[in-house]
Parts: C-alpha cells; structure tokens; sequence
C-alpha cells in the first residue's frame, strides 16, 4: 500500500511541475464609505502564452461603471492602494455605463499596450517580461486588485485582491500525503 501511495506522490508532483495555469479568485467590496456595489471574479494566468483570463460579475454600484483596470503590487499583501499595473486605461470591452454587469475577456500580457504607462515605462523601464514576471509575481503576494471605478465613487467603488486558488492535482497531492502519513501511523501503532 506504501508503494502505491509513493508511486501515486511522485505522479502528482510531477504533474505539478508542469503546469503553466495559475487560478486567483476574488470578491469585490466597497473601496469607498458609502460605496454599495458587490461581486466577485477569477483570473487565470498562463505563463506560457501570457495571457491572463478574466471573468467578472458585479451589482449594485452607486454609480455607472466608468473604467476598470488591476492596480498593484500593494507595499502589504491584502491592503493598500497602488497605481494601474494592467487595463491601461480601461480593461477592453468591460462593460461601462451600468450599475451591473458580466465579463469575460482575454488578454495578452506579452503586449505593452495592457500595462499601465507608470507601471510598464517607470517602474519596469519599458521591459514587458519584467513586468509580466513582475505582475505574477505580485498576484501570488495577494498584492494585485481589481478595481472598479464609477461615476458615483471616481477613485473607485469596488475592489478585490486576487487570492490564489490551488489547483485540483495540489489538492490531490496533499490528501494522498496525508493518507500516507495516517497508513504509516496505523503500522506503527499496531507494532
């Protein structure tokens, strides 16, 4: 049994390995006293194409959508604000001029044209793998949120720090590690 739950480990690491999809989620809350708008949305990274997937869902706003875009890296995970990292100045085809909506959108995050000119020319000096890197690496901080601005709240309403979600096979891995450790605790109970 110890052998196969070993075989099983090595797989699953190995699997592990491999994979250039990192998923955030996120819940949007009033940035602002007064602000009463709400959702939530998930972000996929794929570090091999360098896009970066967006979904979104909101209600609620004091005021009409006005632009949207992710500001970061935050000095503290979690808290904080920070210029616009990515959505320069908008994130394509979001959905203005309402209270609610949905989104989903691709972008490709090996195009200048998606930062931020702070973020990309100042802080990156023009160097877009720089910022890319820099960009995931600040999401896997906590140290990125999604903003959403409105007519009613212009620096902003809503906003989410992205979260890392582990994937499935991380999950799979840590259960079967536990199980191995419950199997050799069982053995050396009954010596």
């Amino acid at each position: 049994m110890e052998k196969i739950l070993l075989t099983f480990l090595a797989a699953g690491s190995l699997i592990s390995a491999e994979a250039s999809l990192f998923q955030y989620g996120l819940t949007f809350a009033p940035e602002a006293v007064g602000a009463t708008g709400s959702g939530t949305g998930t972000v996929i990274y794929n570090d091999v194409t360098h896009s970066l997937q967006m979904s979104a869902n909101f209600s609620g706003l004091s005021g009409n959508v006005t632009v949207t875009h992710f500001h970061g890296p935050t000095a503290s995970p979690g808290v904080g604000t920070s210029g616009v990292a990515v959505g320069n100045p908008s994130l394509p085809s979001f959905p203005t001029g309402g209270t609610s909506g949905s989104y989903i959108q691709t972008l490709d995050l090996s195009l200048a044209s998606v930062y931020g000119n702070t973020y990309l020319n100042t802080t990156h000096a023009g160097n877009i793998p720089a910022a890319e890197a820099a960009f995931f690496n600040a999401m896997n901080q906590g140290r990125i949120y999604w903003n959403i601005h409105s007519s009613a709240f212009g620096g902003g309403e809503i906003r989410g720090f992205l979260n890392a979600v582990p994937e499935p096979s991380s999950l799979a891995l840590l259960g079967l590690g536990a199980a191995a450790i419950a199997v050799r605790s069982r053995k050396a109970v009954r010596k």
